[in-house]
């Protein structure tokens, strides 16, 4: 008989590591390594503990559970940060995680599913409607930005409230979308994605799907109170900039699991799923996580608004044009996906120097 090994629970021994690299003295750098691998398995689990708890909810509530709770590790992330002042890594977190759905999951997603599977078609319609509400979603998140600069000039103390004007807004598109989803005849959206699972009788009782919800994410508040204590030291030592760390490695590890459930689902030859999970994920992200950090920061005193810098602007409109040509036409290759991935390391690379 064989026995299958989870790479998750061997991920899980990096949580004692982080836990007592300071008692030990090991450095702030295995802290901080050791926080973010401990992160990824956790995030997993929340998203394992969706998808049980989507079969005695219905595909639409589960499907809006595992689009909500499928950004719960990052959200975890920058609230922790916002509380210690880091705000820096916040924005550019914002700016990573979109950035990281539109040209990294879905380049390796493309890529792979197209080397195994060769020319792979998907819902085009369906997917260039969501691309054309992810650029409306990003335009809305730079237009305070590019405002901004002129408010700054003149009245300083007014672009966090313009800031909390359009977070407001952006949460009621929100709710509309997902009132939407309930009302219509649609099966699914962007914004209430399926399970990204076969469907399946459930395999844990729902009060196991809740005590591992529950204790997944008390895990991660305390991993990321690790993380965060120990970027600025990280900053130091290796000479990356906080901002580097927000828009790069942050995403990565509070979004590690979804992506590979992604790339997963394009290597099955179902990439309208594989890329329903990208968008959506992007689409939560700038509709839903942006505003509520906004809101949260506020509420805590911090002046947190959707400043971000021209770099991040150039980005975030380079990635969105992208992504619809590569949607138009209904169907993929592996070379757009190797497209996308140079794209991304391309900004990398930028974002590392800035």
């Amino acid at each position: 008989m064989k026995i299958k090994l989870d790479y998750r629970y061997i991920l899980l021994l990096a949580i004692p590591v982080a836990f007592l690299a300071e008692t030990l003295h090991w450095g702030n750098i295995v802290q901080f390594l050791a926080a973010a691998i401990g992160i990824i398995p956790l995030a997993g689990f929340i998203g394992e503990a969706t998808e049980e708890l989507t079969v005695y909810t219905g595909p639409k509530i589960g499907g809006m559970l595992n689009a909500t709770l499928g950004n719960a590790a990052e959200l975890i992330i920058t609230i922790v940060a916002i509380k210690e002042g880091v705000l820096e890594l916040v924005i550019a977190s914002i700016t990573g995680s979109i950035l990281g759905n539109l040209l990294l999951v879905m380049g390796l997603s493309i890529l792979l599913g197209g080397l195994k599977n060769g020319r792979q078609k998907f819902d085009g319609s369906q997917a260039t409607t969501n691309a054309t509400t992810m650029i409306l979603a990003v335009v809305a998140l730079m237009i305070p930005a590019v405002f901004g600069h002129f408010i700054d000039v003149q009245h300083h103390e007014d672009l966090q409230p313009f800031s909390l004007v359009v977070a407001v807004v952006m949460i009621v598109i929100y709710g509309l979308g997902i009132y939407f989803s309930f009302t219509s005849h649609q099966e699914e959206t962007a914004l209430t994605r399926p399970s990204a699972h076969e469907k399946h009788a459930a395999s844990w009782s729902m009060q196991k799907a809740l005590l591992v919800l529950a204790g997944a994410t008390i895990a991660i508040v305390f991993m990321s109170e690790l993380l965060v204590a120990s970027v600025e030291h990280v900053v130091a030592e290796l000479g990356w900039s906080e901002f580097f760390v927000g828009i790069i490695i942050v995403p990565l590890v509070g979004n590690a699991a979804e992506h590979l459930v992604a790339v997963q689902v394009a290597l099955k030859n179902q990439m309208t799923l594989s890329l329903e999970i990208a968008l959506g994920s992007s689409l939560q992200i700038a509709l839903f996580v942006a505003p509520v950090l906004i809101i949260i920061a506020a509420l805590m005193g911090k002046e947190l608004s959707f400043n971000f810098n021209e770099f991040e602007l150039i980005a975030l409109a380079s990635a969105g044009v992208v992504g619809v040509f590569v949607f138009k036409d209904g169907e993929s290759n592996w070379l757009e996906g190797a497209q996308l991935l140079a794209l991304y390391l391309i900004l990398g690379v930028a974002f590392f120097f800035i």
